[in-house]
């Protein structure tokens, strides 16, 4: 029994000592400031984007589905030809049609999308105009191409953590402080803006018909802000 109460003993002593860093790392901090320094610039919306599709009505849903099939097969082989154009298919759905009484099915009805991407704004809005003797309009938008996005992100963050100093600097002078740590300093951007979306008929109208010439019309594209965050906490040296 004493042999066993002095491996007791000698077990507390043993975690009294282990706590004592724990308990070092876990002491107040004092003089600590939250912080929050915001930059931000606009940055043309350098991507274009356009969705187009095709949509039909027939009894036959096999034939529907080669007609809607060889509408988008057409306006995809056309838009390869057109250089740097980056081309997707959208959603494609099919339905039943009924009649008036929502009891028998008369028909079907199907539609398919085909997005259009590019920087090149005159490329992508001349071929747009041409596909539209084919395809209706679903929309057109723009926003900034992620690499231009990247490198305006990284041009902002220099200035984020110098706007973040700053900041600093004046909350260390105001409390009378001679100098400042950084105790955690994190860097985000604002996410990503909605793109400036045109409605149908305003992009059709922009594109103009297909009777009319083949003077390509002028985009504006417009900017988006483009912003880096620095929230982080300061321990401020007193005298």
């Amino acid at each position: 029994m004493q042999i066993n109460r002095r491996g007791a003993a000698l077990a507390l002593s043993c975690g009294l000592l282990a706590s004592l860093p724990a308990l070092a790392a876990d002491e107040p901090r004092y003089n600590q400031i939250s912080l929050r320094a915001e930059v931000s610039k606009e940055v043309a919306r350098d991507l274009m984007v356009v969705t187009l599709y095709s949509e039909a009505q027939n009894t036959d849903p096999g034939k529907l589905a080669k007609e809607v099939t060889d509408t988008m097969n057409k306006a995809m082989q056309q838009a390869r030809q057109v250089k740097d154009v980056k081309i997707s298919q959208g959603s494609r759905n099919s339905y039943p049609v009924y009649d008036s009484k929502g009891q028998k099915i008369t028909g079907w009805r199907e539609r398919a999308e085909v997005r259009l991407e590019s920087a090149d704004f005159p490329a992508l809005s001349k071929l747009t105009g041409e596909l539209l003797q084919d395809l209706k309009m679903g929309g057109m938008d723009f926003s900034i191409a992620p690499a231009t996005r990247k490198a305006s992100e990284d041009e902002l963050l220099k200035e984020a953590v110098n706007a973040f100093k700053a900041r600093a600097q004046l909350a260390t002078e105001a409390m009378g402080g001679t100098g400042y740590k950084v105790v955690n300093l994190n860097l985000n951007s604002s996410g990503y803006p909605r793109p400036y979306l045109r409605s149908a008929p305003m992009a059709m109208k922009a594109m103009g018909s297909a009777d009319e010439a083949s003077a390509t019309p002028d985009i504006e594209a417009g900017t988006s802000e483009v912003s880096i965050n620095a929230d982080g906490v300061i321990e401020i040296t007193t005298p």
